[in-house]
């Protein structure tokens, strides 16, 4: 299964983006994480399903509803193993 590294830029922290994400994720049946960095931007690590993973980058591009995503940079990885899909806090 593919795993996938984002970076999301724009107005993402504050707008819940963290947990609709999660939410997102776990409709899609993903695994692995997301969390704020320090410069204002979301960061996500997924694996799952090469389509899920594709409809989850375009949820990506938009995110909940009071986001603004300017852009969304994607890099592929070799696959990770993980659990579940969770919130890194801080």
């Amino acid at each position: 299964m593919p795993t996938i590294h984002l970076v999301i830029k724009g107005k993402v922290q504050g707008v819940f983006f963290r947990a609709t994400a999660k939410d997102v994720a776990k409709a899609l049946d993903l695994k692995g994480w997301v969390k704020n960095t320090p410069e204002g931007d979301v960061e996500v690590l997924a694996t799952g399903d090469e389509d899920a993973i594709r409809q989850f980058i375009e949820w990506s591009k938009r995110g909940p509803d009071k986001a603004l995503v300017s852009s969304v940079a994607v890099t592929s990885l070799n696959e990770k193993p993980f659990n579940d899909f969770r919130i890194i806090r801080g």
